[in-house]
């Protein structure tokens, strides 16, 4: 199970370079701790699991989607609170996301007060 780290840091896991981008940016911008990463696999392979405290993954990707990342999480007993965002937010979608413990589904393009004040709730509880 992940425990607490007092660093917070938040991963970003997107396969669209320009997105990937933004977000870490913005992330950066406002002080937060952040790594970002072209594939749910590269998240997993990095080892970074236990340090993050958010997740903010993109639902749709080549190889592993991100609700198939967020299900290999759970099956290892590493309970991230994720943030999904994506361009295809249909209602199965969401409700599948939510069902795996997503915090928030936002659809692109999101505005980036929206992000940084879902990603700062989920920092104050974490």
């Amino acid at each position: 199970m992940r425990t607490q780290n007092k660093a917070q840091l938040v991963a970003v896991v997107d396969d669209d370079e320009s997105a990937r981008s933004a977000v870490h940016g913005v992330l950066k911008s406002v002080g937060l701790k952040t790594r970002a990463f072209a594939s749910a696999e590269e998240f997993l392979r990095s080892g970074d699991q236990n340090e993050t405290a958010c997740l903010i993954t993109d639902i749709q990707m080549p190889g592993m989607s991100g609700l198939e990342l967020q299900a290999a999480l759970v099956e290892q007993d590493c309970r991230i609170p994720t943030i999904f965002i994506t361009a295809y937010g249909d209602a199965k979608t969401r409700t599948q996301a939510m069902k795996g413990g997503a915090v928030e589904l936002l659809l692109k393009p999101f505005d980036d007060d929206v992000l940084l004040e879902s990603v700062r709730a989920v920092l104050e509880i974490s």
